[in-house]
């Protein structure tokens, strides 16, 4: 059981860069226009950075616009012969007043003052395409929507144990895919995706982790999966600042996910779920290796599972049942509200 619980907190660690991930995969660090012939002239004339910026870079706010040195730039030919080392602007302004000089969008891309990449930095999402990046993570939470919905009923119907291992398969697959997308459109289809299992298998292993155990340990092993989660963010920070370029920290944080489909092997299926399916010699096995190694006794009112003779026809669930009875409907609507 111990290990049950060991190896399902890992999941949960596991999850934390597809929900935070945006946080350092889309980092944006300060940038302004690549403006062509400004660094030749800046060579030449023997400028620092702080001098490059100075002559060639629009103040901040200028023209009204606050973000004016950031996504514009001079509407000027630094190519041009004879340009002055000490004041180069004077030759386009006539009286060296700058509010003069009409500013022009960004045409030749971005300098971007990272060591590191981004998938900011790699596609450009910043100025009029800074829109880009919200997509990004919208992606993920509609992957989040639809997979914790329709994850959930696959897990209710084909078992939690291989609804989990499906989730993990998809989720590694894509996220190696995705840290090798050649494109932007690309690594939106890649992320989506890992929204669309990531989530329902985290849910799922939520599920899982609850049922192995009594009602009274629940609380306290859900909050358990949970700190695992935390756990996760503070590792996830600290990869993170070992690897600051995007791609490589996707795949580091992606290939470990390969070695949870060990699961198959060293996770039980739920017995609470087995005997809902009226498995119940499944079930048993299960339960009693999980009583051997707490080191503890079934007892007898386990020792032999006969379900119930079922009048009628058998029940089928919905998602009507949410909201059919007033007590649910209240806990249902509470949840929702929480979440």
């Amino acid at each position: 059981m111990q290990k049950s619980f060991f190896v399902l907190c890992l999941l949960s660690a596991s999850f934390t860069p597809i929900y935070v991930g945006v946080v350092f995969l889309g980092f944006t660090p300060e940038h302004r226009c690549l403006s062509p012939g400004v660094a030749e002239l800046s060579s030449r004339c023997g400028w620092s950075l702080e001098e490059e910026l100075n002559y060639t870079v629009p103040e901040q706010g200028r023209h009204g616009e606050s973000l004016s040195s950031q996504c514009r730039r001079y509407d000027v030919d630094w190519n041009t012969t004879g340009l002055s080392c000490t004041n180069p602007l004077e030759n386009f302004t006539g009286y060296g007043n700058r509010s003069n000089i009409l500013l022009t969008p960004c045409q030749g891309g971005w300098v971007y003052d990272s060591s590191g990449s981004s998938i900011v930095t790699e596609f450009n999402l910043v100025c009029e395409d800074s829109w880009k990046l919200d997509l990004f993570q919208s992606c993920v939470n509609i992957g989040f929507f639809i997979g914790s919905i329709s994850i959930g009923y696959i897990a209710d119907r084909f078992g939690r144990k291989l609804c989990l291992l499906i989730t993990i398969l998809v989720n590694s697959i894509s996220g190696v895919l995705m840290a090798f997308a050649p494109s932007y459109t690309w690594m939106l289809i890649y992320r989506f995706i890992q929204g669309l299992v990531s989530k329902g298998g985290w849910l799922t292993g939520y599920i899982l982790i609850t049922e192995f155990v009594g009602l009274s340990y629940r609380r306290t092993v859900g909050i358990v999966y949970q700190v695992a989660f935390t756990v996760g963010l503070l590792v996830l920070s600290a990869i993170a600042y070992m690897i600051p370029h995007w791609r490589w920290l996707q795949l580091t944080v992606t290939l470990p996910n390969f070695f949870f489909l060990l699961y198959y092997w060293c996770l039980p299926e739920s017995p609470r779920w087995l005997i809902a399916q009226q498995k119940n010699d499944k079930a048993m096995k299960i339960i009693n290796r999980i009583a051997k190694g707490n080191g503890k006794k079934v007892p007898p009112s386990l020792q032999s599972l006969n379900p119930e003779e079922e009048d009628g026809e058998k029940l089928s669930p919905s998602f009507l049942d949410l909201v059919r009875t007033p007590q649910i409907r209240k806990h249902t609507l509470i949840l929702m509200y929480t979440w």
